[in-house]
C-alpha cells in the first residue's frame, strides 16, 4: 500500500503506467508534470519508508546508462549500469540510498526503450573482442517489484537480439516469477547477495531469507538460467569463517559451485554521508562495533590487512567447496 502514487502526465496513457497502476495499491493518485519536480526536492527521512512510502512513475530524463565504477564486475570487460528505478522498499542497515537520495520514495521509469537505445550506442562502439557489460540493481533491486514494474520481459528481448552483452540482474529477492515463464539466456545472469542467515536477520531487514534466496537459485539453476553470486558485504564478527562456511554449505546444496558464472566477494563500505546516515539511522548496528578507516579511494572500510585476511579467508573456503577459483572475483578493491 502506497501512501500517494505520483504519475508524470504525460505518461498516464502509456501502456505501462497503466499496468502498474492497475497492480498496485495507493491511498492517493496525483498527477506532476515531471518526477524531478517532487522528487527528492524536500529532504524526507529515510526511515519514514516503514509508514510513509510513495510511488512516483515517470520517465528518466539525462544519463540513462552510466559507466560503472573500477572494480565492479569481472575484469577485461566494460561494465556500465542502467536506470531503470529509484529506491528500494528493503532496509538494510549499512544501504548506501540511505545516503544518496534525500527521500525513501519509490520511483519507476517507464521508457525503457530509451534505456536500451543507450545501450544499443554503447554495443556497437565497443570492440568487437571485448564483451559491454549491463547491470540492473544500483539504484534498486532489480527483482523484488519486477511483477509490479513488469520491465523483465523487454530486456530480455533485447539482450536475445544482442547476444554479444551481458546484462546482470542483481537481487536480494526470491521473486523469481517475472523470470521463470521466460526462456534462460546464457548472456542474462541473475545474481544474488547472500549473506549468513543470522547477518541476513540483523542487516538485511524486510529482505528474503536466505533459505528463500537459495531456493530461488534452486529453482532458476534446475531451468538453466545462468546464476552469479555476490557475498558482499562481508560484516566482521567473532564467528564469521564458521557463518560462511555454513553459508557456502548451504549454497552448495543449491547449485554446484562450479556451475555458478562468477563469485564477487566485497566487504562492507561506505560513503563518508553514507557512513553518517547509517550512524544515525542504525545507532544500534553491530556494524559500529567493526574499526573502519577511510580507505584508498575515499570510502570508509575495515583496513587493508582486514580485509585482505577476509577476502582470502572467504575465497580458500569456497575453493576448498569446489569454487572456481578464476571465478572469483574482488569487489571495488584496487
Amino acid at each position: 500500500m502506497f501512501e500517494k502514487v505520483l504519475i508524470e502526465k504525460g505518461v498516464l496513457d502509456h501502456p505501462r503506467a497503466i499496468s502498474i497502476l492497475e497492480k498496485v495499491k495507493y491511498k492517493t493518485l496525483l498527477e506532476i508534470d515531471t518526477i524531478d519536480d517532487v522528487f527528492n526536492r524536500v529532504k524526507k527521512p529515510y526511515l519514514q519508508k516503514r509508514s510513509n512510502l510513495n510511488l512516483f512513475i515517470g520517465r528518466k530524463t539525462g544519463s540513462l546508462v552510466k559507466e560503472a565504477p573500477a572494480a565492479y564486475g569481472e575484469s577485461g570487460h566494460p561494465h556500465y549500469y542502467f536506470i531503470h528505478a529509484y529506491n528500494c522498499f528493503y532496509e538494510c542497515d549499512y544501504c548506501y540510498l540511505q545516503g544518496h537520495f534525500h527521500s525513501p520514495d519509490l520511483v519507476f521509469f517507464i521508457n525503457h526503450e530509451d534505456i536500451a537505445s543507450e545501450m544499443l550506442t554503447i554495443i556497437n562502439k565497443t570492440p568487437d573482442h571485448l564483451k559491454p557489460c549491463f547491470h540492473a540493481g544500483e539504484f534498486s533491486d532489480s527483482l523484488a517489484l519486477s511483477h509490479l514494474s513488469g520491465e523483465i520481459s523487454f530486456y530480455f528481448n533485447f539482450f536475445k537480439n544482442h547476444p554479444r552483452a551481458m546484462l546482470e540482474l542483481r537481487t536480494k529477492s526470491a521473486n523469481t516469477r517475472a523470470l521463470e515463464d521466460l526462456t534462460p539466456l546464457n548472456n542474462i545472469i541473475t545474481s544474488f547477495s547472500l549473506s549468513p542467515e543470522q547477518q541476513i536477520r540483523e542487516h538485511d531487514l524486510k529482505t528474503a531469507p536466505l533459505k528463500a534466496r537459495l531456493a530461488a537459485i534452486s529453482r532458476l539453476h534446475k531451468k538453466n538460467f545462468p546464476i552469479g553470486i555476490h557475498l558482499d558485504p562481508i560484516i566482521y564478527n567473532d564467528h564469521i569463517v564458521d557463518e560462511y562456511q555454513q553459508l557456502i554449505a548451504e549454497l552448495k546444496n543449491a547449485i554446484p559451485l562450479e556451475k555458478i558464472n562468477y563469485i564477487s566477494l566485497g566487504v562492507v563500505r561506505f560513503t563518508k554521508d553514507v557512513f553518517h546516515q547509517m550512524q544515525k539511522n542504525y545507532p544500534n548496528s553491530s556494524i559500529h562495533a567493526g574499526e573502519f578507516i577511510k580507505s584508498f579511494d575515499g570510502k570508509i572500510r575495515y583496513n587493508r590487512p582486514m580485509r585482505l585476511w577476509l577476502l582470502q579467508k572467504i575465497k580458500d573456503l569456497l575453493v576448498h567447496s569446489g569454487g572456481q577459483s578464476d571465478k572469483i572475483y574482488l569487489c571495488m578493491e584496487d
